[in-house]
């Protein structure tokens, strides 16, 4: 079986993603097929919405997509795989899609919803959270930056929670990500199924009010910490942001940076300053700003001298979660090592997603 099915039902065009083991992870033939269902429901009269679901290993839904195949970065990288540009060019493709298509598009973000998964359902009308949610943009943890828009929609959150979020990797709940508006529903996991045949029987009528965003961050943990996050993440620079928790004598304070000690010291200057950037940028414009930066992470140093091929080393291929990072301390990392990741290796004509509007 595929590992994206895409069926038309009744009024809805339906994609489960449906590849368990991997966490639904997806590979280039998955966007590329995800990208072909939905070209081809944008102008058929017969789909009145469009829903995307993830498959756990108990069966559909518990699971949405834990990202990129981060294995396949790896390998392709070291092996100078030219696939490796094409995944990035229409995995980005696939994100501006969603965000600008036509008819309500609808993510069961139900269990993992990180990286790649967050870019398959950000630009959603409908984005379903539930008490399984566990949604990250991880990606600090492997020398990378929170890319498929992640300026965009991370730059867009209340305060300066894009900025927690982005930096620290943090994982959040339902509740969290309503608070955090990157998403509009909260529903028990159970309801799902009902809600899932109820679009194909009812099309757009069975879309789900949105909820109010104020009455669920009451639960939302993130929510109660916005006071010290925006106090502290509202800082102009890195190493700024890191002396001021550590000075601080909260267990919040302390927490948060010890996570960030153990992140990319390069890639968090690199991140702090594409949530600025892509925060008053529009999508396009961000999206062609992380593809310059993701061929940066891959090409400024080439192989294993990547900071993402070394993060992604530490995590998913030994496993031994010690990354020699390089520079190895947050104090050390200079403007003169981030400012390249901010200038195109395109002109504007030939670059990657010249046509995206």
């Amino acid at each position: 079986m595929s590992d994206v099915v895409a069926e038309i039902r009744g009024r809805a065009g339906l994609i489960t993603l449906n590849r368990p083991k991997a966490l639904n992870a997806l590979s280039l033939g998955m966007v590329r097929e995800l990208t072909a269902a939905l070209l081809a429901w944008r102008d058929d009269p017969a789909v009145e919405v469009v829903a995307v679901r993830g498959t756990g290993k108990e069966g559909v839904f518990g699971a949405f997509c834990a990202g990129g195949d981060i294995r396949f970065f790896h390998q392709s990288a070291l092996a100078g795989n030219p696939q490796l540009e094409d995944f990035f060019t229409e995995e980005y493709a696939l994100n501006h899609l969603i965000h600008t298509y036509p008819k309500p598009y609808v993510a069961f973000m139900d269990g993992i919803v990180m990286g790649g998964g967050m870019g398959i359902s950000q630009g959603a009308r409908v984005r379903i959270v539930t008490e399984r949610t566990k949604m990250a943009m991880p990606e600090t943890n492997i020398g990378l930056f929170p890319d498929v828009g992640g300026g965009f929609f991370l730059g867009r959150c209340p305060g300066y929670m894009g900025e927690y979020l982005a930096l620290t990797g943090s994982v959040i709940g339902g509740a969290d990500a309503l608070a955090a508006q990157l998403a509009d529903v909260m529903m028990p996991s159970q309801d799902l199924p009902d809600l899932w045949e109820s679009l194909v029987s009812l099309g757009t009528q069975a879309l789900p009010a949105q909820v109010d965003a104020e009455s669920a961050a009451a639960q939302s943990a993130l929510a109660r910490a916005s006071g010290p996050i925006d106090h502290f993440f509202a800082l102009d620079s890195v190493p700024a942001i890191i002396a001021a928790l550590e000075a601080d004598t909260s267990d919040w304070a302390r927490e948060t940076a010890a996570l960030l000690r153990h992140r990319s010291p390069l890639m968090l200057h690199v991140v702090l300053e594409q949530v600025r950037r892509g925060r008053a940028m529009g999508l396009a414009d961000d999206l062609r700003m992380e593809r310059d930066l993701v061929r940066h992470c891959f090409h400024l140093r080439p192989g294993a001298a990547s900071e993402t091929v070394e993060g992604i080393r530490a995590l998913a291929v030994d496993k031994d979660h010690a990354p020699r990072w390089n520079p190895p301390r947050i104090e050390d990392v200079t403007p003169e090592m981030v400012q390249p990741f901010f200038v195109s290796p395109w002109p504007d004509h030939a670059h990657p997603l010249a046509t995206l509007r």
